[in-house]
């Protein structure tokens, strides 16, 4: 029997965002984010369907000025007229004013706290702890506003603290570090429970996977430690394109899921977002997280296997590729058999010559199959055992 390794999600609160919850025991929820002119809402609406279609959970959409910001409400409705109401997120960075307008409007605004209030002003001069605190005064003059608003549309803040873009305040006292990001979000988040606010998400991002991956560890630490329990947005800045880009994202956001850490995931690649997606997904199922697809396992085969192993994993993947939740493996011999194929539901096995075995679980249930006609056993197994699905 396979022994499996304990798995145990950080328990989180759940935030409603728009009618789609994240956190809890819900699922963890897949976002992009558009890469058009805002102020162009044929695209924007145009992609953001496409992103939903793909399975885009939550649509993020820049806006870097007053004019986009207002635009949110065009491409908001025209959304709603074709039938969509996957919730919005304005992606604010500067400006209190463009976050206060974009509540009014989407069901998420983001805001980054090493851009909020106390800008860069090029100093390596130290902060008194007198200045110190008075910095965080003015942040909390400075959002109050804002937390008036989104308790009135019930609008959720994500507070992004990206490595690179701390506070001269935070870099001075903490350094350009992981440390130093955790202290900036939970700062922010300090306030907001002061001014009775707590629909609010947590997002550590860096480019660095180590560094992402070492901020998402320490902010649980915290979090626990205060007893906090925010929702964790997750995701690998910049991570690039093609290969790099999904390898990147996979390392670190499938290393925090994997340990229970993660509410919601972004994979950032220099691709059109639709193409995130189907990654995101991929990262999910095979962190165990969530399934939303037909899972295999096979062999990279060696001189033991003694039938066509790549040809028979395409057919099988093509006529069980629906077949959502179900493990099928795809084993060159004996040796890779069994007791290499995991948990999975049924096995595909190399018996000798143009030979195959069929298993169900750990068990031998056909044996010398001619390879001609396995794939069709195969799938009469599935349905004898009630597990095919049209």
């Amino acid at each position: 029997m396979c022994n499996s390794t304990p798995y145990s999600r950080f328990k989180t609160r759940v935030v409603l965002i728009g009618e789609l919850s994240m956190g809890g025991d819900y699922p963890v929820r897949v976002q992009s984010m558009t890469n058009t002119d805002t102020l162009n809402t044929k695209a924007t609406v145009e992609q953001a369907i496409r992103m939903i279609v793909a399975g885009c959970e939550y649509v993020r959409i820049a806006v870097p000025g007053l004019k986009e910001t207002e635009n949110l409400r065009n491409i908001k409705s025209e959304l709603k007229k074709r039938g969509y109401k996957t919730p919005l997120i304005a992606d604010v960075h500067f400006s209190p004013k463009l976050a206060e307008i974009a509540a009014t409007i989407v069901e998420k605004v983001r805001i980054n706290p090493g851009n909020y209030v106390d800008k860069k002003s090029g100093s390596a001069s130290d902060f008194s702890e007198i200045q110190y605190q008075e910095e965080q005064e003015k942040i909390s003059r400075s959002i109050a506003p804002l937390v008036k608003i989104c308790k009135t549309h019930g609008t959720v803040i994500r507070i992004g603290a990206n490595h690179g873009s701390l506070s001269e305040r935070i870099i001075n006292r903490y350094g350009n570090t992981a440390e130093g990001m955790v202290e900036s979000a939970l700062e922010f988040t300090k306030i907001l429970e002061a001014l009775s606010f707590k629909n609010a998400v947590i997002a550590m991002k860096a480019s660095n996977v180590r560094i992402m991956i070492s901020a998402n560890q320490l902010l649980v630490k915290r979090m626990k430690k205060e007893g906090m329990d925010y929702p964790i947005h997750l995701g690998v800045t910049e991570a690039g394109a093609g290969e790099d880009g999904r390898i990147k994202s996979a390392i670190g956001i499938g290393s925090l899921l994997a340990e229970g850490i993660g509410d919601t995931i972004r994979v950032s690649i220099t691709e059109d977002p639709e193409y995130e997606i189907p990654v995101a997904y991929s990262i999910l199922q095979a962190t165990g997280v969530r399934i939303s697809k037909t899972e295999f396992i096979s062999c990279p085969s060696c001189a033991r296997t003694l039938f066509n192993i790549q040809e028979a994993l395409q057919t099988i993947k093509q006529r069980t590729g629906h077949l959502k939740g179900l493990k099928i493996a795809v084993m060159g011999c004996i040796v890779n058999g069994p007791g290499e194929m995991a948990d999975a539901h049924y096995g595909y096995v190399g018996a000798g010559k143009g030979k195959v075995m069929l298993y169900k679980g750990h068990n031998l249930v056909k044996k010398n199959i001619d390879e001609g006609s396995a794939v069709d056993e195969l799938i009469s197994l599935i349905k004898e055992n009630g597990d095919w699905r049209d």
